[in-house]
């Protein structure tokens, strides 16, 4: 495999979600790992015959939350378009020109208020109101990009659930393969926490830290209820 043969996978991801979108996927489906091994470990205990169930049960966990996940983004999606599109529609029937610049400007005045001066605010909300009157409705239904975001979101989720579940394959032993696991677990939600928040502007360490505590903590309480 080549070097642009390797990068596809992240470009597609890249091209139909922002970092930060792939990086909360990521985390959402580490946790669900977390949750899924250390729930059956509390309740049923680890032992060599359940390995391959617990393997499959995390596996299948986050096969479940991935199209659940998926769902909800497109449901999102058209959620967002169907809003904007009210939303215009009632710029594009206002009475008058000033009625629909009020519209455009209680629309987007809680968000861009504390901006720049009130005159280029003003100027940039008759500049988006023209272009809302003089551009066409589009209906809002399901599109190609958001059936491959869903399929994107889908792949990051199971995904993340391949490399703490590595483990229960590769070691006999039932508890050092679950501590195993919670120690790739905790990398990983350190890793993930830490370029999360540079991907938003937040500070990378302390939040990989507090996932990775997080996590530690999650171990913890396990382990001293037997898991």
């Amino acid at each position: 495999m080549n070097r642009q043969q390797g990068r596809q996978p992240i470009s597609y991801l890249n091209r139909f979600l922002d970092p930060a979108e792939s990086l909360a996927e990521i985390l959402f489906g580490l946790i669900m790992v977390l949750t899924c091994t250390l729930g059956a470990s509390v309740i049923a205990g680890i032992d060599r015959d359940s390995l391959r169930s617990l393997f499959i049960a995390a596996l299948g966990c986050n096969v479940a939350w991935g199209v659940i996940d998926a769902a909800l983004y497109v449901m999102g999606a058209i959620f967002v378009r169907t809003q904007n599109a009210k939303l215009m529609e009632a710029i594009r029937s206002a009475r008058d020109d000033v009625a629909g610049l009020a519209i455009v400007r209680q629309a987007l005045e809680p968000r861009f208020g504390s901006y720049g001066w009130n005159d280029d605010r003003e100027q940039f909300y008759r500049s988006l109101r023209g272009m809302v009157v003089h551009s066409e409705a589009k209906p809002s239904r399901i599109t190609v990009d958001d059936l491959r975001s869903a399929v994107a979101v889908f792949i990051l989720v199971v995904a993340s659930a391949l490399p703490p579940a590595i483990p229960f394959l590769l070691i006999a032993d039932p508890v050092v393969a679950l501590r195993v696991s919670n120690i790739v677990l905790v990398a990983l939600l350190f890793v993930v926490g830490f370029y999360w928040a540079r991907a938003i502007g937040g500070g990378g360490l302390r939040t990989g830290l507090v996932m990775m505590l997080s996590g530690v903590l999650l171990v913890g309480i396990a382990i001293a209820f037997g898991g």
